[in-house]
């Protein structure tokens, strides 16, 4: 038999191979953006306009904060008391609905959305939460309404079938304990949601994180979506009370995180501190788990010392430089409220967008 015919069926195989298999995750050279609460810093936070925006501007990700109304619908906000991002203060046929209540263990006081059934909350509007910093964005205030999670997912649809594009999806199941424990879990309307649009796997441009860890656990044990557990330079997760963050991010922590999750969140100070690159990145790489970190914005009053730029009118920072600094510790993704100038930051040579 010729060398050629002893060859070929190996050939054969080898095109069989490559044909079948899964492709692999394209090689990144540069970290991905997540549009934190959309283009939060353009647009009233969790709105479809926000949203909207952070797609246009080339975000990777988009991420809504899940919370549920009284007849277990998820909504976009990014706490349950709605006192600060909507109009509901004006609204004489909810002033009833003011209530105190404990949270995570803390007493807060205002109005809540599981408190409110969906309809109920259409008659609501969106504002600007941070008025004294983006006072522009407060020009937007009263035009949106509340966005429920499906409909959030029909514009990510809608937006894929104008550009060609795949947009990815990142929510956060907000006080997931709290919800459970007064008959209104996350799980089972998120993962049903996901499921009805085509999110079922790795393979899916999703990432669910949370902040605690019970959650994570119960949705790992029966999805293969993306997991993400969040952490921050203090505390600990509000369904372990005898765990601590800092316990979370040990050498043998990560790798227990590893055994539930794809990747860690934590606040990007905690990847770089004013001396430099605290080394995080690194042990969590070598646990296999993703860093993505949070939050990057461009005011002086949310960036380090280093970045801050006291002369400028805006009250912005060196942004750019921050991101690159962030970039170039080693993260995989990071949380931006501008998607797209942390994109040029990244990329200078990439083409304007709105």
């Amino acid at each position: 038999m010729s060398l050629g015919r002893m060859l070929r069926p190996a050939v054969l195989l080898l095109l069989t191979l490559i044909t079948v298999a899964p492709a692999m995750p394209e090689a990144r050279a540069e970290p991905f953006i997540i549009a934190h609460r959309g283009a939060s810093g353009e647009r009233p936070e969790h709105t479809l306009a926000a949203y909207e925006r952070a797609i246009d501007q080339g975000a990777d990700y988009i991420e809504p904060d899940l919370v549920l109304t009284q007849d277990g619908v998820l909504v976009a906000r990014h706490e349950n008391e709605i006192g600060g991002t909507t109009d509901v203060v004006d609204h004489p046929e909810f002033a009833a609905r003011k209530t105190s209540k404990t949270i995570d263990g803390q007493q807060i006081t205002g109005w809540f959305t599981e408190d409110f059934t969906l309809a109920e909350l259409r008659t609501l509007r969106a504002r600007e939460r941070l008025p004294q910093v983006r006072p522009a964005n407060s020009r937007f205030d009263g035009l949106y309404q509340i966005p429920t999670f499906e409909e959030i997912l029909q514009l990510v649809r809608a937006k894929e079938a104008e550009t060609g594009r795949r947009i990815g999806l990142y929510p956060e199941t907000k006080h997931p304990s709290y919800f459970a424990g007064i008959g209104l879990a996350h799980q089972a309307p998120l993962l049903a949601l996901l499921s009805k649009y085509g999110y079922q796997t790795e393979a899916d441009p999703v990432f669910i994180q949370s902040f605690e860890v019970g959650n994570l656990k119960a949705i790992r044990a029966v999805s293969r979506l993306r997991l993400i557990q969040l952490v921050d330079s203090q505390g600990g997760p509000a369904d372990e009370p005898g765990t601590s963050y800092a316990d979370m991010l040990t050498i043998e922590g990560l790798k227990q995180v590893a055994d539930y999750a794809d990747g860690i969140g934590p606040a990007a100070a905690m990847v770089l501190a004013p001396e430099g690159a605290t080394g995080l990145v690194g042990r969590a790489h070598d646990a296999g788990l993703q860093v993505h970190v949070w939050t990057l914005r461009m005011e002086n009053g949310f960036l380090p010392a280093a970045f801050q730029r006291a002369d400028d009118p805006q009250g912005r920072g060196d942004f750019a430089g921050y991101v690159q600094a962030i970039a170039h510790a080693g993260v995989d993704a990071l949380f931006s409220d501008f998607p797209k100038q942390a994109r040029a930051a990244l990329n200078p040579t990439t083409d304007p967008r709105p």
